[in-house]
């Protein structure tokens, strides 16, 4: 039976992909973008938009709890003010994983690059409706009327 085997070994030892994706979510949320392989970005994202989603809630529990996994309070504080915010209207789909088209020099591994959706403009300059300008209505042509008439009659 497969039961409980989500997720990828990425060849490491619990522990040690535990600490690889916590420094990788710290990486990510300092650069707001990483490379790295598309393996360990799909891994990552999970792990991303749940500390996204704890800085949405943003209380003191989520705090604490987002402070588990990055271990850094100035860390905290930016996911908190900085990156939280950007994704308020938002339903998930906080990061995006964009595959690169050459593999890694040496062991030929596919690439990929994970970035936050949105970045710092987004949130600072919301989109205005633009409005139409009043046009004047196009006048009838007076000969339509009188052609459809006259087809009428014949």
């Amino acid at each position: 039976m497969r039961h409980n085997k989500r997720g990828r070994k990425l060849g490491r030892t619990w522990e040690h992909r535990k600490a690889l994706l916590r420094n990788m979510a710290k990486a990510l949320i300092i650069h707001g973008r990483i490379q790295t392989t598309e393996a360990k970005a799909k891994e990552l994202r999970p792990v991303a938009d749940k500390l996204v989603t704890l800085a949405l809630r943003n209380d003191l529990h989520s705090r604490r709890l987002a402070y588990k996994v990055l271990g850094n309070h100035g860390l905290v504080k930016t996911l908190f003010d900085e990156i939280g915010p950007r994704f308020a209207a938002g339903g998930g789909g906080y990061t995006r994983v964009v595959r690169m088209s050459q593999p890694r020099t040496g062991d030929c591994a596919p690439m990929a690059i994970i970035e936050f959706t949105r970045y710092e403009g987004d949130i600072a300059a919301p989109k205005a409706k633009k409005e139409a300008p009043a046009a004047a209505p196009a006048p009838a042509p007076a000969a339509a009327p009188a052609a459809a008439e006259a087809a009428a009659e014949a």
